[in-house]
């Protein structure tokens, strides 16, 4: 433990220093003296101007009052609405105005803000000049003549400079307009020109330049310049605040050298230019509660940086002390634990971040809430996935497996086992093998109940009824119609006709072939009075039927090979209904089958579990059974255990409140942990696709992108933990091959959608009718299309992502990880496609591949093309079977 307690200060410590070490710290050279002029919109919060937002009397001179220690004028852009009591106020504190006419293709709005500007003008000492329109040019709402005569009426009007103000590039292309007014204002934005920080202060001395080339004589005035301090990036440019300290600071140090006039853009943030796309309301010196934004001496610093590394490491260690609850966790198994943990908490403190630097209206504090409410069980089923890696990866080796339980004491008697084989409408033909398998044990106690249950048909009862006389007396068959309550209907009157000496009740499927050691193997790990349950692997023989067959088998071997193994370390194995031992006194203390679920025997292994009774896993095979017979039948399949798993949820939840069962923290941990590894994982992942393609449309043409940091780059990093953990535990518990391996992961992918739907179902239903897995050849491929939403979904994931990418010609890095999200959760989507066209296509056949191998080796010259011979046909003599032999 002294080891464990080393290691997680060891990462704490680790985790400090590379927050010290990307500590940013930039230069930029000093900035004492006052602003010549920054622009001053007199609005605060969300609302827009135009709507809603009017100024206050006593916040504009707050304002500027604060304002006037930082500038020696302030910019205008409009004349009514609340702004006309600025320029009295700002007269108080010494400040210049240069009042603005906001111009657009309204007319009478357009004379309304023409006579409040002149009559500012006329009665405001203070008023320095007028700015008849902002970009109007620019955005094509007034015709370069018709905005010259506007500023000629306002010239006629007035005694200070008129001008208008306009991108440089405006100026440059309509030089009527530049020798109408009294001044050059120019708008130099280089973010909007994709220019990077580094060059923005030297693109806006070159443009003002040019201007005055243009313009000889006239004065000229950079009227805007500035820099956001956060939202998205434009090609190039980043927004930031280090990247606004840096060039504001750079750009007021050359302008003062050079003497150029200008003006900073803008005082105070505002969160009411959303509109304007991420970086809308991010460009003031000064954010939306009137703090500075950054210092304009000293060393370029982040002040909550210290913070935030606080929350981080607080975070960190906070989730790292579940791991000294582990049992001998080794230092390399604790050290990744701790990572992961700590991993997570830089990830908080990022949220923290965002959240504390950004304003957000309405819509889009509840996108992010949303959000980041689903991400944190994302987060929680890869930060379990992460420790399942690390303890099979590096921790030690499974202690409670049972290789082979203790042999029974010599000369003791060996407890009676009754065995129960349920079987409804299954093949004759299957069952029969079944239970030629049971009569083969090599164990001397037990008897075998056949319980057939709503079969009416003979040609299903009436062979295996003949069978069970021809194999003897230990063999009871029961022909059962109008079973209630399902499998444990049926389970349930087998208990009745059980042998009163039976203690321990073992359960087959119909189609299960056992080995002849199965029972005299486990059985003996019942002497243990207090083991109520023993449950062996499933696994199947009927793998080399079809390539999709193969890959259903490995994704089979994954869940009994590895997930199986960690859960019995803790005594929480999930109870599935073949090749499992009960003692029959234990399943009476629970009540027995209940039949209020569709997976009685999970049910049942919970329920002993609850009460107390130890519980055993052996992953050695100890029978094989027979696949789904069809993509369809593996779907259904699915659907039932994840409906019957939601059932559970449902009706054991109280039980995990303390003091309401026996089961142990660990244990409610796992089995917690367990539903929401699979049911929510699978839910989620299909909640989040169809909410990020709403969020398609609006990313794509509304300007707005998905911050990457705190929302999307976690879903891509939460994916890459899922497939580490995959690809890892495969290779490391599965004994397939990489090809197997890789059609695995396609099959579990692929019931993605079945998983989610079955859990809809659960949250809106308490029962649905128990549907029988086909196996035994008996079915058929259906005619229907088995992934038809996985396709619409599939095929509208792969549309948006391709919108997504044709419309980011601003080239949002955002946008693209965004667009890489969508592929992403496409992926299970496309499986279940991929999965329902095998199965009908030719290259399902192993044959296929078999021929194919063959032609491309005779192609290249591998194996020469042989003449075919005629080989003599070898009599095969009758092989006897294994219920000849029982007869």
């Amino acid at each position: 433990m002294r080891a464990v307690v080393a290691v997680l200060v060891l990462v704490s410590g680790l985790h400090a220093a590379l927050w010290a070490l990307l500590r940013d710290q930039q230069q930029a050279p000093d900035v004492r003296g006052m602003l010549p002029s920054v622009s001053y919109a007199p609005f605060e919060g969300s609302a827009h101007p135009d709507v809603d937002n009017v100024p206050n009397v006593d916040k504009i001179r707050s304002d500027l009052k604060k304002l006037s220690t930082m500038t020696r004028a302030i910019r205008l852009y409009s004349s009514t609405g609340g702004v006309e009591l600025v320029p009295p106020i700002a007269n108080e504190f010494g400040l210049k105005v240069i009042i603005g006419a906001w111009i657009d293709k309204h007319a009478d709005r357009n004379e309304r803000e023409i006579e409040a500007a002149i009559d500012l003008a006329r009665h405001n000492s203070n008023v320095i000049g007028i700015v008849v329109g902002n970009e109007t040019i620019y955005r094509g709402e007034q015709k370069v003549e018709d905005l010259i005569e506007m500023i000629k009426r306002v010239k006629r009007s007035v005694n200070v400079p008129v001008t208008t103000g306009e991108i440089w590039n405006i100026w440059r292309d309509n030089p009527e307009l530049g020798w109408t007014v009294d001044f050059i204002a120019a708008h130099v934005l280089p973010y909007w020109e994709n220019f990077t920080a580094d060059e923005a202060v030297d693109k806006a001395v070159y443009f003002y330049q040019l201007l005055r080339d243009i313009f000889p004589g006239k004065r000229v005035v950079i009227a805007e310049f500035g820099w956001p301090s956060a939202g998205y990036n434009l090609r190039r440019a980043e927004p930031g605040p280090f990247e606004q300290a840096r060039v504001l600071r750079n750009f007021v140090t050359r302008a003062d050298a050079i003497g150029m006039d200008y003006n900073i853009v803008e005082a105070i943030d505002q969160p009411w230019k959303f509109f304007e796309g991420g970086v809308g309301p991010y460009w003031g010196i000064l954010n939306a509660s009137r703090e500075p934004k950054f210092a304009w001496t000293g060393p370029i610093l982040n002040p909550d940086y210290w913070k935030l590394a606080g929350i981080a490491l607080l975070v960190g260690v906070l989730l790292s002390l579940p791991i000294l609850r582990l049992i001998r966790p080794t230092p390399i198994q604790a050290f990744v634990l701790a990572a992961t943990a700590n991993g997570v908490g830089a990830w908080v403190a990022t949220v923290f971040a965002y959240w504390a630097g950004h304003y957000f209206i309405f819509g889009s504090a509840f996108a992010l809430t949303l959000g980041l409410i689903l991400l944190v069980p994302l987060i929680l089923i890869a930060m379990a996935r992460v420790e399942e890696i690390a303890t099979i990866a590096f921790g030690r080796g499974p202690r409670r497996l049972i290789k082979r339980g203790p042999q029974l004491p010599e000369g003791s008697v060996a407890p009676k086992v009754s065995i129960h084989v349920p079987a409804y409408c299954e093949p004759p033909d299957m069952l029969i093998q079944t239970l030629d398998a049971i009569a083969r044990l090599d164990y001397p106690n037990f008897e075998c109940v056949v319980i057939i249950n709503n079969t009416p048909d003979p040609a299903f009862w009436q062979p295996i009824q003949g069978h069970c006389r021809a194999l003897g007396e230990r063999f009871i068959f029961i022909n059962a119609e109008r079973v209630e309550g399902f499998k444990a209907g049926a389970l349930r009157l087998a208990m009745v006709r059980t042998s009163t000496g039976a203690e321990i009740i073992g359960v087959i499927d119909a189609d299960y072939v056992v080995e002849p050691n199965w029972l005299s193997d486990l059985v003996p790990t019942f002497a243990d009075p207090r083991v109520g349950l023993v449950q062996a692997p499933q696994d199947h023989r009927d793998g080399d039927r079809s390539l999709m067959h193969h890959m259903m088998n490995g994704e089979y071997a994954g869940f009994f090979d590895i997930g199986m193994v960690q859960r019995n370390e803790l005594d929480s194995i999930i109870v599935h209904g073949t090749m499992v031992l009960i003692r029959r006194a234990a399943m009476e203390s629970v009540g027995g089958w209940a039949g209020d679920t569709i997976c009685e025997d999970t049910d049942l292994g919970l329920s002993l579990i609850e009460h107390g009774w130890i519980t055993h896993y052996t992953n050695h095979r100890y029978g094989r059974g027979l696949l789904p017979d069809t993509y369809e039948a593996y779907r259904k399949q699915r659907h039932r255990w994840a409906y019957g798993g939601f059932q559970i949820v449902k009706k054991h939840w109280r039980r995990f409140l303390p003091g309401a069962s026996r089961l142990l923290p660990d244990q409610k941990r796992e089995f917690a942990l367990g539903w929401l590894n699979w049911l929510g994982a699978e839910s989620l992942g299909v909640t989040v696709a169809l909410l990020n393609l709403v969020w398609v449309p609006i990313v794509a043409f509304a300007d707005i992108a998905i911050p990457d940091k705190i929302l999307t780059l976690p879903i891509i990093a939460a994916f890459t933990v899922s497939l580490v953990h995959f690809l890892a535990l495969y290779r490391l518990r599965v004994p397939i091959k990489v090809g197997q391996m890789l059609g695995a992961m396609v099959a579990a992918m692929s019931v993605q959608w079945t998983v989610s739907r079955a859990v809809a179902n659960g949250l809106i239903t308490d029962h649905v009718a128990f549907a029988r897995t086909s196996k035994g050849g008996l079915s058929r491929v259906s005619i229907e299309f088995q992934a038809f939403w996985e396709a619409v979904i599939g095929v509208l994931l792969i549309i948006g992502t391709a919108v997504l990418i044709v419309t980011n010609t601003k080239e949002i890095r955002e946008i693209n990880i965004f667009a890489a999200v969508l592929v992403l959760e496409s992926l299970p989507f496309l499986s279940a496609v991929a999965l329902a066209i095998l199965e009908n296509s030719r290259v399902n056949s192993f044959a296929f591949w078999t021929r194919a191998r063959i032609r491309t080796a005779e192609l290249i010259g591998l194996r020469p093309v042989g003449i075919a011979r005629r080989v003599p046909e070898v009599a095969v003599l009758p092989r006897e079977t294994p219920s000849d032999a029982a007869r």
